[in-house]
């Protein structure tokens, strides 16, 4: 992997993430909220919302608003939230950091159990295995979220009264709690993306079994298993490193109804919190935030591609 070839990665990220900084200001610039409004109430006097304007610096030009917003936004510092009075940073990297823990541990049940089924389902192409996996994926893929969410709830919480319903603790408090808490969301997270990597593992495992090397290294004489381990899988898994990589994407942005159901204070309900409040601070750090963590998540996808396969040069 060449250097020169990371460092245009990251300057990539850098112009995306800039890109991303000045579609989210416009858009927040465009909602039909008045800041000083928001802050003060529907009851302020005129005098008070002319002062809280100027102080906040909304009446000056757009590109000065903007530049200002920006040149604080990359110290990390976003202002001051319009619903609580709060510091946002501390707020969306703390939500954050509980959607990520959701997102990483639904990831490695993915990881553990779709990559190996994908494999035997392969394997055992057209066979009862390979149907049954098959008819399990399609399952998984056509489940709403919710019906998921809503069908282990009843199973695990209510008739099975094993994990709780609702609510979220830290891993850093309790554990065990912790655990127990997070065990039903990432089982309904890990469903789709169980049947995703299921299905896309089997079908380049698939592909891999019928090239020209592996025929190649059974007429040497290896054994299967090291034929499947050191060339079918190492290179069926490229594929699913770009699934992974953009599910977390999904993962940050797209799990609103699993933590409004699960009652969990992630950064996807933080967002849509300030979404209906109007809380512009929060509607800016949460999207910059999930933005910044997507390119980054998709840039170490292209460095694991280089890697896992040592074919692959970036020049």
């Amino acid at each position: 992997m060449s250097p020169v070839w990371l460092a245009r990665r990251l300057l990539l990220m850098v112009y995306t993430v800039i890109i991303v900084c000045v579609l989210v200001f416009a858009i927040t610039q465009a909602l039909p909220a008045d800041a000083a409004q928001t802050l003060l109430g529907e009851n302020a006097s005129p005098d008070a919302l002319v002062a809280v304007r100027a102080r906040l610096g909304l009446n000056d030009p757009v590109w000065l608003q903007f530049a200002h917003w920006a040149s604080r936004a990359a110290v990390g510092d976003f202002g001051v939230s319009m619903r609580t009075g709060l510091p946002v940073a501390p707020e969306m990297l703390t939500a954050l950091s509980r959607s990520l823990l959701l997102a990483l541990c639904a990831i490695v049940v993915t990881l553990m159990v779709g990559v190996p089924l994908g494999i035997v389902a392969a394997l055992q192409q057209g066979r009862l295995t390979d149907t049954v996996t098959s008819l399990v994926a399609y399952l998984g893929v056509s489940l709403p979220e919710f019906v998921t969410a809503t069908v282990l709830t009843l199973v695990f919480s209510d008739r099975l009264p094993w994990l709780p319903a609702t609510g979220y603790v830290s891993p850093l408090e309790d554990a065990a709690a912790a655990i127990g808490h997070l065990a039903l969301p990432v089982l309904t997270v890990s469903v789709i993306l169980v049947a995703h990597v299921m299905r896309m593992m089997r079908s380049e495992t698939l592909d891999v079994l019928q090239s020209d090397y592996v025929r190649a290294a059974r007429l040497k004489g290896l054994p299967e298993r090291i034929v499947v381990a050191r060339h079918v899988v190492r290179n069926a898994l490229l594929p699913v490193i770009t699934i992974i990589a953009l599910d977390v994407g999904y993962l940050l942005g797209g799990i609103i109804v699993i933590e409004e159901i699960f009652a969990i204070p992630g950064i996807g309900r933080a967002l849509m919190i300030a979404i209906t409040t109007r809380d512009l601070p929060s509607i800016q750090a949460g999207a910059m935030i999930m933005a910044v963590t997507y390119a980054l998540t998709n840039t170490a996808a292209d460095v694991v591609y280089a890697l896992i396969d040592r074919r692959i040069r970036y020049d």
